[in-house]
């Protein structure tokens, strides 16, 4: 073998696990016109936030009495208010096959429902029950604990457990936590607590100037932030229901 070949069998690419936050949009009935006007709204008091946003379209929530969705034009709605449409979530068979037929990924609902399949078969009959040992408890995580600033363009995520920050997070820095998250220094970026959907999860921090906060997929950003008269005190968010609360430590 030469040395051609041994070069071009040098691997080039790396399949790597990793946990984005996304947004999902949720369309609770089908009116499209609506929709137009009220993203147009969002963009003009958060036009940093909608700027090549990826989002997952959640449209579970439509029902046989809605109309049959035009979803080439729900996409070309998210494009025009710099939405990024990564997949959606359906249960209408019209729906379901609308994104396939634009190449749309589907992915399960938030209730863990998957695409319809097939009929089973019969199944075979049943083997005597084998007794079996319960499941162990899940290792707790430890709590990921950084003392270094947290520079632009850097991404930590404490997987499982809490994130304590004892540092300055600068602007264009992201923080992901499983559970909670505390920042002992200027919080400047974007923050993202309960990631997995813990909507107990809770975000601490001594100076509140971040870009965004978020619990659990509910958010606020700088825009909405600025008008708190909490903005750049000591703070705790928290979650109750679809709003966060902002209260001074």
């Amino acid at each position: 073998m030469n040395q051609a070949d041994l070069t071009d069998q040098d691997p080039i690419f790396r399949l790597k696990g990793n946990m984005l936050a996304v947004t999902v949009l949720e369309l609770a009935r089908n009116d499209l016109a609506r929709l137009d006007r009220q993203l147009a709204d969002k963009v003009a008091k958060a036009p940093s936030f909608f700027n090549d946003t990826p989002v997952l379209l959640g449209l579970e929530q439509l029902t046989a009495a809605d109309a049959e969705l035009d979803l080439g034009a729900l996409l070309d709605i998210c494009r025009r208010h710099g939405l990024l449409a990564l997949g959606a979530r359906a249960s209408r068979p019209g729906d379901i096959q609308a994104a396939d037929e634009l190449g749309l990924p589907l992915l399960p609902s938030a209730s863990g429902r998957e695409r319809p399949v097939a009929e089973p078969q019969t199944p075979e009959p049943a083997e005597e029950p084998v007794e079996e040992a319960a499941p162990a408890e899940p290792p707790l995580q430890p709590t990921l604990v950084i003392t270094r600033p947290v520079r632009g363009g850097q991404q930590i995520y404490a997987r499982g457990g809490d994130l304590v920050v004892l540092s300055t997070v600068s602007p264009g820095a992201e923080l992901l936590a499983d559970g909670n998250i505390h920042v002992y220094g200027p919080l400047r970026g974007r923050v993202l607590a309960g990631a997995s959907g813990n909507a107990e999860a809770r975000i601490f921090c001594q100076q509140l100037t971040a870009e965004l906060l978020s619990i659990a997929g509910r958010y606020k950003v700088a825009e909405d932030l600025r008008r708190s008269p909490q903005w750049g005190k000591p703070v705790h968010v928290s979650l109750s229901g679809d709003v966060l609360n902002i209260t001074r430590l």
